[in-house]
């Protein structure tokens, strides 16, 4: 047995309801990814593995482990090196294979991780797969008779040709765009795929480091915008983008320097599938705004309301055959890219719808700017779910499901109230006709914790 058994303690902390997260190497260490990529290889019962990583330098050693634990269950490893998620999940749909991609996403930088996938970009979660392998990954696996091989490979020009391929090229207008990648992998890939159009693109902190020495790459955090907001209007920039760690997802910044959230840039997206490929599905998670599925009735496709998660939203677009999906939090799923998330593909869209407008940006997003919202509040609880019935009880007479959490429609304002799947904390998102109410509602809600 060459993958040893590991304390389940060790994995408990780590695997969480989408990916595998934690500090390296307390919490995270080579020992438990070579673990993990015996498991996961055998799990997944397929010739090869595709693995790749962001820039985080334990993501050497990490994805090495692993590696090495896929090859001694006999199983072949792609390794296409340095890659955004959404590079990673192209490469698994374009070679149908498996893959697990390296990184921590938005986390600080003594943090890593795993996203893993099934082959063509399926989601493996707790539910699809990662229970099954942490099982074995505590347990450890005897070696193959045969080990396996790695061989490299390079997919990003190929990426970059599929995500251009989301738009039409032909008679876009010139517009001039800040893209900051916070150090992370959309300095790798941002470049890679606005070479062939014809934007003026300045990137911010474009150089790939892990330590992220200019501020972390957590865009929906607002003070994490404030280089990029300050850019645009020194330079007076169309749009700006931001950009997380893996750059999978994207928050956009106006002319004015006012920050976009992830559901009007769903409501745009939507809009602009819907109109390119005619009425049908469109998939949103439940704390997007109610402009959302307003936009899509209004634009001829069917609404399909979801819980909050890659995996939820990819089994809902698998089953509906929904030409696209999006997330508040800036996750935009495309039928045509695997069903997988890719912020860069969403900026493309909303550039393409740009670039014909004649207007600004906040303009374009003007008839999808309908209501006031909170963001998303965290409050730290002894029992969220004794909070959670307490206000259900407070708000008894409004509707209310339970689809994911507590949602509370209340006529002209509405929340969502959920618990962290990892933290003692819940999560309140909170929409009105204007800031003052969702101000009156908010406190009013918190009243009851």
């Amino acid at each position: 047995m060459t993958t040893p058994p590991i304390d389940a303690a060790r994995f408990d902390r780590v695997v969480k309801a989408y990916d595998i997260r934690g500090t390296y190497p307390d919490q995270l260490d080579a020992d438990m990814c070579r673990n993990l990529g015996a498991a996961f290889a055998r799990f997944s019962a397929a010739p090869e593995v595709i693995v790749a990583r962001d820039m985080r330098p334990s993501g050497v050693e990490l994805s090495s482990a692993f590696i090495d634990g896929v090859n001694d269950q006999g199983v072949d490893v792609v390794d296409i090196g340095l890659a955004s998620t959404d590079l990673m999940y192209f490469a698994s749909g374009r070679l149908d294979r498996p893959g697990a991609m390296f990184t921590a996403s938005h986390n600080p930088a003594g943090y890593n991780g795993i996203k893993m996938c099934g082959p063509a970009a399926r989601p493996v979660g707790a539910d699809s797969g990662l229970a099954e392998i942490k099982a074995m990954a505590v347990s450890g696996l005897e070696s193959s008779t045969n080990r396996g091989s790695v061989r490299q490979a390079d997919l990003l020009e190929d990426f970059a040709r599929h995500v251009r391929s989301f738009i039409d090229l032909e008679g876009l207008r010139p517009l001039r765009i800040v893209a900051d990648t916070a150090n992370g992998m959309g300095g790798l890939v941002v470049p890679a795929v606005f070479d062939a159009l014809p934007f003026d693109l300045e990137v911010m902190y474009g150089e790939l480091d892990g330590t992220f020495p200019n501020h972390p790459a957590d865009p929906i955090q607002p003070e994490n915008l404030a280089d990029l907001r300050a850019r645009v209007l020194e330079v007076g920039a169309d749009v700006g983008l931001a950009f997380d760690g893996d750059a999978d997802r994207v928050f956009l910044i106006d002319e004015k320097a006012n920050p976009v959230s992830g559901s009007l840039t769903t409501a745009m997206v939507a809009a602009a599938m819907l109109d390119r490929y005619g009425p049908g599905p469109i998939i949103y998670n439940l704390i997007c705004s109610h402009a959302v599925p307003e936009v899509i009735v209004e634009h001829g496709g069917e609404p399909v309301r979801t819980r909050v998660g890659h995996s939820f939203i990819k089994e809902v677009m698998a089953r509906t055959g929904a030409v696209f999906g999006g997330e508040h939090s800036g996750h935009y799923y495309f039928r045509d890219n695997y069903r997988a998330d890719s912020g860069i593909i969403a900026s493309m869209v909303v550039l393409e719808q740009l670039a014909r407008f004649d207007g600004t940006l906040s303009e374009l997003l003007a008839p999808f700017d309908r209501y006031a919202d909170s963001g998303e509040i965290n409050t730290r609880v002894d029992d969220a779910a004794a909070v959670i019935e307490r206000v259900a009880e407070a708000y008894r007479e409004c509707h209310q499901d339970r689809l994911d959490g507590l949602t509370v429609e209340c006529g002209d304002w509405w929340f969502n109230l959920r618990p962290s799947n990892t933290e003692p904390l819940l999560r309140l998102n909170l929409e009105a006709t204007d800031a003052d109410a969702v101000a009156v509602h908010v406190a009013e809600v918190r009243s009851h914790f």
